[in-house]
């Protein structure tokens, strides 16, 4: 269970930081039943009640510093989204954000970065949804690591940059 104060990964919300766990008072629940309080982190939301035994809830903790650089380390082999239509591609994109898990976001983010380099060398724009996808996992996964790094977004992104000696 987690506590106030942790920071999780909440489907396809994202980082958010539990305010409290508490009982709630609502009309045909039970007043034993617990709940997970939760503020979105670096988003301006409202607040998220889910109950703490909701077994459709995908919910994490976020990764420790450690975790975190054997992560890094590991995102040269991750592999691309291997799916060339549009419509399967987009339902993959929106499983991944759902996923709570950074290799699947990072997936997103190699598929559609190597795939917009070649729309451009190609003289095309990058699609919108593409581009809403591509910010989705990016701002999931930079929060993450900002938060598991002690650092923040900008000095993730550097850091990412050095280390995987490219902009991403």
């Amino acid at each position: 269970m987690f506590e106030k104060g942790d920071f999780i990964v909440y489907g396809s919300t994202g980082i958010c930081v539990i305010e409290d766990v508490t009982t709630m008072d609502f009309p045909g629940t039970s007043q034993e039943r617990l709940y997970y309080v939760m503020l979105p982190y670096r988003k301006n939301g409202n607040k998220i009640f889910t109950p703490v035994d909701n077994p459709k809830m995908k919910l994490r903790r976020v990764l420790t510093r450690e975790e975190t650089l054997a992560l890094i380390d590991e995102i040269p082999d991750i592999e691309q989204i291997g799916i060339s239509e549009e419509k399967l591609r987009e339902q993959k994109y929106k499983e991944y954000i759902r996923s709570c898990e950074c290799k699947n976001w990072i997936r997103i983010m190699k598929t559609l970065h190597h795939r917009n380099q070649e729309r451009i060398s190609r003289g095309k724009k990058v699609t919108a949804t593409d581009e809403r996808y591509y910010k989705m996992a990016e701002e999931n996964l930079y929060t993450e690591f900002s938060i598991s790094l002690g650092m923040s977004v900008k000095e993730v992104r550097e850091y990412l940059s050095q280390r995987l000696g490219h902009a991403e």
